[in-house]
């Protein structure tokens, strides 16, 4: 299958909406709640696009059509990828690995020395593809408490930092 890395375009909008809000679904069944797609999962593209540090956005195409998206926020010499969005149809097909890859050659590009990315832990597919990717150092730790009144959210055990106990 030929892969195609190009850049975003005004007129994607609607399919890299339609992506984002696939992966909020998907973050959503992994986390076993639907609350976190919502009614509209599709509308942190709109954040993302009008973020002013958002350097570049790139669409991958495979058999005539938009399957993937990613792009780079660049604060000097510190970027981020994000996001790094592959539909499900086409998940374990290499276009995750091309976009990140093409993410890292564009940070270079742009002068960037530590460049980092932030997926979900329970998203273990994706956590091993970045690590596979050379993202292996642990630059921050987003720590987070579940205020919800009536959670129904079940957090699994299993990570230790500095040997305290983390769920995910």
């Amino acid at each position: 299958m030929k892969i195609t890395i190009r850049d975003y375009q005004d007129s994607n909008r609607d399919t890299c909406r339609s992506l984002w809000g696939e992966l909020a679904q998907h973050h959503a069944k992994i986390y076993e709640d639907p609350s976190i797609a919502g009614d509209n999962p599709g509308r942190a593209l709109e954040a993302y696009m009008n973020n002013p540090q958002r350097k570049a956005t790139w669409v991958a195409e495979a058999e005539g059509q938009i399957v993937a998206c990613a792009g780079l926020i660049v604060d000097g010499e510190e970027a981020e990828i994000e996001p790094v969005i592959v539909s499900a149809n086409y998940r374990g097909k290499g276009i995750g690995t091309k976009l990140v890859r093409h993410a890292v050659k564009e940070a270079r590009e742009f002068g960037v020395r530590f460049l980092s990315i932030r997926p979900v832990v329970r998203n273990e597919e994706a956590f091993h593809l970045f690590v596979k990717e050379g993202f292996s150092l642990a630059g921050h730790i987003e720590l987070l408490q579940d205020l919800s009144q009536s959670s129904d959210r079940k957090w699994k055990p299993g990570i230790v930092v500095h040997g305290d106990q983390l769920n995910y």
